[in-house]
């Protein structure tokens, strides 16, 4: 497979998206992101950059490239806590997908994934997190819209 073949079809993500996170406890009014999507100088890695008005949750950047053990990619996170996690990541026919099952740069305290789907004109991805405490039993964790403004 060429590698940087393959990362053009991360292509739909680039831009600027504003964040729309729904979770199932309280927080304040009017909770709100924004993700810039971009390319690397060279086209050989996608960079996510992230802010979140909500405190408790981390700003960050990801930089995304293809998985040399196979198909897909991977997405190697960092955030504002001093977190850093590494993200399997695919996408195909308008599907996102993330997941993370085994520990990497730090412990695997609890296993996380992600599914988003893009709308059929682009505008939006609509998708959810799920978190498992004993890898086996999954549960949501929080919803997240993504809104292109640019």
């Amino acid at each position: 497979m060429d590698q940087h073949a393959s990362m053009g079809a991360l292509e739909p993500f680039v831009g600027e998206w504003d964040l729309h996170p729904r979770f199932s406890f309280p927080v304040p009014d009017g909770v709100t992101g924004r993700v810039v999507f971009e390319w690397m100088e060279g086209g050989r890695f996608l960079v996510e950059r992230w802010t979140v008005t909500l405190p408790e949750a981390p700003d960050g950047i990801a930089i995304i490239g293809p998985d040399p053990d196979g198909e897909g990619y991977l997405q190697h996170y960092f955030d504002s806590r001093g977190v850093a996690r590494v993200y399997r990541m695919g996408f195909a026919h308008g599907l996102w997908t993330m997941s993370r099952t085994t520990p990497d740069f730090s412990p695997l305290d609890f296993s996380q994934r992600w599914s988003g789907r893009f709308s059929d004109d682009g505008s939006r991805i609509e998708g959810a997190w799920e978190i498992a405490h004993d890898a086996e039993t999954w549960e949501k964790d929080f919803d997240l819209t993504y809104r292109r403004i640019a």
